[in-house]
C-alpha cells in the first residue's frame, strides 16, 4: 500500500502516517485532510512511499484539499527551518498555510475599453474617463475618482458597449512590473552593486552579498536595479523583499510603484485576511512577480524565487519571539540556499555576523561608501550632560535647546530621538517608594498622559492612573519618574510653542495608514519638530531635517546584554542618519553622561570600523557569535514548583559534551510574566559543535510535565 507522511499543526517532532485511497493519488506538498481523534484536520504531505505491509493498521487520509500544493522547494525550507530552531515541523509548515485561513475573495470587478467602441453622444464627463481610463483596466469606483465624475457615468458607458466590466481572479490581481518603466540614474558605485547582484540572478544559484552603504547612499536604488534586471531577464521570476517593520513597507511600496508603474503585493500583519489570501494564491501561481513583507512572508510558496533581499538586515525586529522562534535573517538566507537564489543584505550597519560573513568571503561584499548626490554624513559631537545637565526636571540640555532654536529659526527640521515610549518609564510612591507593576508580571506600568493611563508594553495591561498608591495607600503620592517621547515632547511645546511638533511611535501610530500620513506630513514641511522613538529612525528620508539631537544615548548601553554595544552602535547610527539627507547640510548631537564610552567615541569620530573590529576581539576572546553559538531554554509555568523541579532534571541530565558549556538554571531576569514564573538556561558552544543535536540527545532525556511550557530559542537576541 502506499503511505503519505502528513505534516499537521501538533507540537510534535514528527509527521503523522497515514494510507493513501487507491482512488487519491498524492505527492509532496499537497494540502490533504486527515482523522485525528473525532475530528478532521488539514496537513501537508511531506513524503509519500510505497510499502509492503504494517504492523499497525494506519487511518486513511479523508481527501485532497482544492488549494495550490506547496512547491516542494517550500516543503523542503519548511522542514529545514523546523530541523535548526527545534520547532515541530507541523507547526512551521501551518506557518506556510497561513495565508489560506480566510474564505477565498471573490474575483474583482473592473472595466476596460471595448476595441473600436465610441459613445454615441461625448460629454465632457465622458471624454475625462475615457482619458482617465486610457488603456488600463481600474475598479469603477477608482475611475470614477481618477476622473472626477459621479458613478452614474461608469454605468452609463457600460449600459452603452463602450466599457465592459471583467472579472480579475487572485492569480492574475497583480500587474506586471515594467522594468524599464523609470529606471533611476545610478552613481558608479550603486551600478556596480546592481551589476554583481543581477549578473548573480542571471548565473542561477546560491549566491549571498552584504550590501554595506552609509545612510543615504542609495542601497534602496541599488537592489531595485537588480530586481528590474532580474524580472527583465526572466519575466516569470519572483522576488521576495523583507523589512523589519510595517511602517517601513509604505514608503518602499511607493519607490516600487514610480519605479515599475505597477504596486508589488504586500504581505504583513496589517494586511486584512481576504487580501492575504489574494496574496497567497497569487504567489503560487507564480503570478505576483515582487512581494514586500515582514519576516512571515518568507514562508509563502514561491515556485521560482530568484531573489531575496533583506532590507535593515541588522534590525532586531526580525527575530521573532512568540509562538515558532525563529530569526527571519538567517532563514531567508537558508531560503535562498534552498531555492538556488541570490540574495542580497542591505544595511547601513551590519550586524558582527554579516560582517563577519562578509570578511570571511562567505558572502560578497558591495559597498557604498558616500551618501547619493550632493548629500553628506552629519557631523555628530556629544554633548556632556556632566558639564552642561539639563535644568531639574526637564530633559534638554542648553546647547542642545539653542541648536533646536537655531534650526527652526532657518526653517529646516528637527527630530529628537529618545527610544522609550509614553510619558514616564516608572512610576513611584513618594511615600513608601513602591513601583507600579502590571498584575502577575514583573514589568514596570509606563505613564501615558496621552491617554491618562499606565500601560505594560510587554503584555498590553493597561488601567487608569490610580489617585492613592495601591500598596500604602497615600493619596496624590503618585510621581512619574524618566521622560519617555511624550514628556519629551511636553517640554519641547513649552520651549518653542511656535513650533508644529508631533510625536511619532508605536502608539501614535500603531497601523501603517497613520504612519504613512505622519511620513507624508514630515516630508511635506507640515512638521517642525518630531519627537520619535526608533519607529522614525531608520529608513525614512526626511528632505528637509537637518537636526537630530539624541535625548538619552547612554540609554541602551545599561545592562549586561551581549548585544547592548551593537545594538546602540546601530541604531544611534541610523537615528543620526536622518539628518542632511538632501542638499543642506545635517547635524547630531548625543547628549550622554558618558562621553568616553567607546561606542560613543566611535560614533563621534565615525570609526565603524575601529568599533567593529574592537567588538569582535571581545566576542572572539569569550568565543561569543559569531565566533560561538548560544541557546537558550525557557521554563514558565504558573506553578512555580513545577518550575524549578523541571529546571533541576534539565541540569541533571545534560550530556557530556565537549566545547560546550551550559548555565543556570537561574531565575529569568523578567521572572514573572502573566502569572508564569520563569527559568532560563542558556548553552555555549563551539562553531562547529552540532548544537542542535545535542539540544535533541539532552531534551529527549527529561520529559517535561504539561503544566511547564518549554521554549527554544536558538541564537537568542534578547536575554529578558
Amino acid at each position: 500500500m502506499k503511505v503519505a507522511s502528513v505534516l499537521i499543526p501538533l507540537p510534535v517532532a514528527e509527521a503523522f502516517d497515514y494510507e493513501v485511497p487507491e482512488t487519491l493519488v498524492l505527492a509532496r506538498g499537497d494540502q490533504v485532510t486527515v482523522p485525528l481523534g473525532p475530528r478532521l484536520i488539514r496537513g501537508v504531505v511531506a513524503e509519500v512511499r510505497e510499502t509492503t505491509g504494517s504492523n499497525r493498521r494506519l487511518k486513511a487520509v479523508a481527501g485532497l484539499v482544492d488549494d495550490p500544493r506547496l512547491p516542494p522547494r517550500t516543503v523542503d525550507f519548511v522542514e529545514w527551518a523546523a530541523r535548526w530552531t527545534l520547532s515541530p515541523p507541523g507547526e512551521m509548515a501551518a506557518a506556510a498555510l497561513k495565508g489560506l485561513r480566510a474564505p477565498r475573495p471573490r474575483p474583482e470587478r473592473r472595466v476596460r475599453r471595448v476595441e473600436n467602441r465610441q459613445p454615441g453622444r461625448a460629454t465632457p464627463a465622458r471624454t475625462a474617463v475615457l482619458d482617465a481610463l486610457g488603456g488600463r483596466m481600474l475598479a469603477a469606483a477608482d475611475l470614477a475618482r481618477a476622473a472626477g465624475v459621479s458613478a452614474g457615468v461608469i454605468k452609463g458607458l457600460v449600459d452603452e458597449g463602450v466599457l465592459e466590466v471583467v472579472e480579475i481572479t487572485a492569480e492574475t490581481a497583480f500587474a506586471a512590473p515594467d522594468p524599464d518603466y523609470a529606471p533611476a540614474t545610478l552613481n558608479p558605485d550603486q551600478a556596480a552593486a546592481a551589476d554583481a547582484i543581477a549578473q548573480a540572478t542571471a548565473r542561477g544559484g546560491f549566491a549571498p552579498f552584504l550590501l554595506d552603504g552609509v545612510t543615504g547612499s542609495g542601497k534602496t536604488e541599488a537592489y531595485l536595479e537588480a530586481v528590474a534586471r532580474t524580472l527583465g531577464r526572466d519575466p516569470a521570476a519572483q522576488v521576495l523583499i523583507l523589512l523589519p517593520e510595517i511602517a517601513l513597507t509604505q514608503d518602499l511600496i511607493a519607490r516600487i510603484t514610480a519605479r515599475f508603474g505597477n504596486a508589488p503585493a504586500e504581505w504583513h500583519s496589517g494586511v486584512t485576511p481576504p487580501r492575504r489570501r489574494r496574496v497567497w494564491e497569487a504567489v503560487a501561481a507564480g503570478a505576483c512577480p515582487i512581494v514586500v513583507g515582514a519576516r512571515s512572508a518568507l514562508f509563502l510558496p514561491y515556485p521560482n524565487l530568484k531573489l531575496i533581499v533583506i532590507d535593515e538586515e541588522h534590525d532586531g525586529s526580525f527575530k521573532q519571539e512568540d509562538g515558532l522562534v525563529y530569526h527571519g535573517r538567517d532563514l531567508a538566507v537558508a531560503r535562498a540556499r534552498i531555492e538556488g537564489a541570490t540574495v542580497v543584505l542591505a544595511s547601513a550597519t551590519p550586524s558582527l555576523e554579516t560582517l563577519w560573513n562578509a570578511q570571511g568571503g562567505r558572502y560578497d561584499w558591495l559597498r557604498l561608501a558616500a551618501r547619493h548626490g550632493t548629500a553628506v554624513l552629519p557631523d555628530i559631537a556629544l554633548l556632556d550632560l556632566r558639564q552642561a545637565p539639563p535644568d531639574p526636571q526637564t530633559w534638554l540640555s542648553q546647547p542642545l535647546r539653542e541648536a533646536i532654536g537655531e534650526t527652526f529659526a532657518r526653517g529646516e527640521q528637527s527630530l529628537l530621538f529618545l527610544n522609550r515610549r509614553g510619558y514616564a518609564p516608572v512610576v513611584l510612591c513618594r511615600a513608601c517608594g513602591h513601583r507600579l507593576t502590571a498584575p502577575d508580571t514583573d514589568s514596570w506600568l509606563v505613564e501615558h498622559r496621552y491617554t491618562g493611563r499606565l500601560v505594560c508594553h510587554l503584555t498590553g495591561f493597561t488601567m487608569a492612573r490610580p489617585s492613592a498608591c495601591p500598596s500604602c495607600g497615600a493619596v496624590e503620592s503618585l510621581v512619574a519618574v524618566g521622560p519617555g517621547v511624550e514628556r519629551v515632547e511636553e517640554e519641547v511645546r513649552a520651549l518653542f510653542p511656535e513650533a508644529r511638533t508631533a510625536v511619532f511611535s508605536s502608539d501614535t501610530v500603531p497601523d501603517a495608514k497613520s504612519a504613512r500620513a505622519l511620513i507624508q506630513s514630515m516630508v511635506a514641511g507640515e512638521i517642525d519638530i518630531l519627537v520619535a522613538t526608533q519607529a522614525a529612525a531608520k529608513g525614512h528620508n526626511f528632505p528637509n531635517l537637518t537636526l537630530v539631537g539624541v535625548v538619552d544615548a547612554d540609554l541602551g548601553l545599561r545592562g549586561g546584554d551581549l548585544r547592548a554595544a551593537e545594538r546602540t552602535f546601530q541604531l544611534l547610527t541610523q537615528a543620526t542618519g536622518r539628518a542632511g539627507r538632501a542638499d543642506r547640510p545635517g547635524r547630531a548631537l548625543l547628549q550622554t553622561w558618558t562621553p568616553d564610552h567607546p561606542v560613543l567615541q566611535a560614533l563621534a569620530a565615525g570609526d565603524r570600523d575601529g568599533f567593529v573590529a574592537a567588538e569582535l576581539a571581545e566576542r572572539e576572546a569569550a568565543s561569543l557569535p559569531p565566533y560561538g553559538r548560544l541557546a537558550a531554554l525557557i521554563l514558565s509555568g504558573e506553578n512555580a514548583v513545577a518550575v524549578e523541579a523541571t529546571a533541576q532534571a534539565l541540569a541533571q541530565a545534560i550530556p557530556n559534551a565537549e566545547r560546550l558549556e551550559v548555565y543556570g538554571p537561574a531565575d529569568a531576569p523578567l521572572g514573572l510574566i502573566r502569572g508564569r514564573r520563569r527559568k532560563r538556561l542558556l548553552v555555549r558552544a563551539d562553531r562547529d559543535v552540532d548544537l542542535q543535536g545535542f539540544l535533541r540527545a539532552w531534551l529527549g532525556r527529561v520529559k517535561v510535565p504539561g503544566s511547564v511550557r518549554l521554549t527554544i530559542d536558538v541564537d537568542p537576541y534578547s536575554f529578558l
